[in-house]
């Protein structure tokens, strides 16, 4: 008597009880501080309009955990790099980024890829040693590419040594495009950025 009704009933609170436990868990979630990346309050750029800016600081780790900021390579031409170890024009460029750091480096060239993927640790660390990576790798946040206005991956910026950003690409581009922006990016405003970077002598 009643047995089916009785069952309906119950798969119905069944129902509503279990949406209610998400809707808990998701609010918790939410409710849960979001740790940022970015240093200071930095107003997001947007693509397309960055030339010029100044690059927007940010704090992240390294592969090996060690915490690294943009800041850090002030006086260096930086060529930063938003990736994913799932993207496939990432992976034809990169090696690109192996040889230009190779031969740059020594005039000031900094790559710093970051990755912006939900892989682990230990998986961008084996993706990055079966491509021979040789510059900085960190473990990328979205904050840090919507401050960036990074529009799909690869998404690549170009700082001169005072942090300004000089050009940027999104999507893959020529070898010889990377690598003139790159000369551009090494050679705009050195004369001010090693004037910044020499240490004023104390008076005799």
């Amino acid at each position: 008597m009643g047995g089916p009704a009785v069952k309906r009933n119950a798969a119905g609170i069944l129902v509503i009880a279990l949406v209610v436990v998400v809707m808990i868990y998701a609010g918790v979630r939410n409710s849960r501080p979001k740790v940022s990346a970015m240093i200071g309050n930095p107003q997001p750029l947007v693509y397309g309009e960055t030339k010029g800016k100044l690059a927007p600081d940010f704090s992240l780790k390294d592969l090996e955990g060690k915490q690294v900021k943009l800041s850090d390579f002030r006086g260096k031409a930086v060529l930063l790099n938003f990736w994913a170890t799932w993207c496939g024009p990432c992976k034809v460029e990169m090696p690109w980024f192996v040889e230009l750091q190779k031969q740059y480096g020594p005039q000031g060239l900094e790559i710093v890829g970051v990755a912006l993927d939900d892989s682990g640790k230990e998986e961008i660390q084996k993706f990055a040693r079966d491509m021979g990576v040789n510059y900085t790798i960190l473990q990328g946040q979205d904050d840090v590419g919507d401050a960036y206005g990074a529009v799909g991956l690869p998404t690549t910026y170009y700082i001169d040594r005072t942090g300004k950003i000089i050009d940027s690409a999104s999507g893959l581009v020529s070898r010889g495009e990377i690598e003139e922006n790159i000369k551009k990016s090494l050679g705009e405003n050195k004369a001010d950025a090693e004037t910044a970077t020499v240490p004023t002598k104390a008076a005799s």
